[in-house]
């Protein structure tokens, strides 16, 4: 796959999985995203909500279409209404009641309402049920994303204070719904898109600056601790424009083989439905990490 460029399907149809993750479920990778497989919006830098695609592979390279794991509603008052936002799905399986719960930044338009949409379901394709919107411990949340640690336990980590600070708040037994403790990190930063993972005993955190659809250097970040001693460090980026991260933003890490790879989005505002993806290994240095730009996936 070569990357910044959109990808195809195994019907060679474009991939919309945007804004997205990929996680192994059993003896399968699942890419999660947001389909945004529609013009953009008059005069607008958005398209109306279609729902959240899932995508499987066995290789990382061929991917199959399962079809939305989560789909639109056109109920008015409902945030997965096509006239409202709905951005950067996260799922978890939940092995003490053996499902799979979706995480999203649910908003309506303008982005006032700013908090997330929680669905479960039995499979990890979907379809997702029972959504529930909040705005986890009553505080705003935008960008977001997932991180289960190798304990069990699992943390929302969502950009807050109008996207001034990183919000990290845990997340109950069932991982649907945040059980009142949270931290903040990275305070007065104006970060969003965020990413956390672990290597060993060591937590990293990559975000984006807030510049909208236009890519910003990407920095990280990293602890001993999930909640606390957060310290920015640099751009981890190396590379043809590595001070835009690659003209992209990036949406999420995952392991593969042992080898973590950092997903991006290469944001084309004015026709979103063919913005296009890279996938780039991530090497873990003596001082901290490291992404090199590669054509190549």
């Amino acid at each position: 796959m070569h990357n910044g460029t959109l990808w195809l399907d195994q019907d060679g149809n474009p991939i919309q999985a945007h804004g997205g993750m990929i996680a192994k479920f059993k003896d399968r990778y699942y890419w999660y995203g947001e389909h945004k497989g529609a013009d953009n919006c008059l005069h607008q830098t958005r398209v109306d909500v279609i729902g959240i695609a899932c995508y499987s592979s066995t290789d990382l390279h061929t991917w199959k279409y399962e079809g939305l794991a989560l789909s639109a509603d056109e109920q008015a008052d409902n945030y997965l209404h096509p006239s409202c936002v709905c951005e950067r799905p996260k799922v978890i399986y939940n092995e003490l009641n053996d499902e799979y719960l979706l995480w999203f930044h649910a908003d309506d338009a303008q982005y006032y309402y700013a908090g997330v949409g929680v669905a479960r379901s039995k499979h990890p394709q979907g379809p997702f049920h029972d959504v529930r919107f909040m705005q986890p411990n009553r505080l705003d949340s935008r960008d977001m994303t997932l991180f289960k640690d190798q304990n069990g336990k699992a943390v929302l980590i969502h950009s807050s204070n109008y996207n001034k600070t990183m919000v990290l708040a845990e997340l109950n037994d069932a991982y649907d719904d945040v059980t009142g403790f949270y931290t903040s990190a990275l305070i007065d930063q104006e970060r969003e898109a965020p990413i956390l993972f672990k290597k060993a005993d060591t937590y990293y955190m990559i975000t984006s600056g807030c510049t909208g659809w236009h890519p910003n250097a990407a920095l990280y970040a990293k602890s001993n601790h999930l909640y606390s001693g957060w310290k920015l460090i640099d751009n981890p980026c190396s590379g043809k424009n590595y001070r835009k991260t690659f003209n992209a933003q990036a949406s999420y890490v995952f392991e593969s083989d042992g080898q973590y790879i950092l997903m991006l989005d290469h944001w084309q505002p004015n026709d979103l439905q063919h913005s296009g993806y890279s996938f780039l290994p991530i090497t873990f240095t003596e001082d901290g990490i490291e992404v090199i730009w590669q054509d190549q996936f």
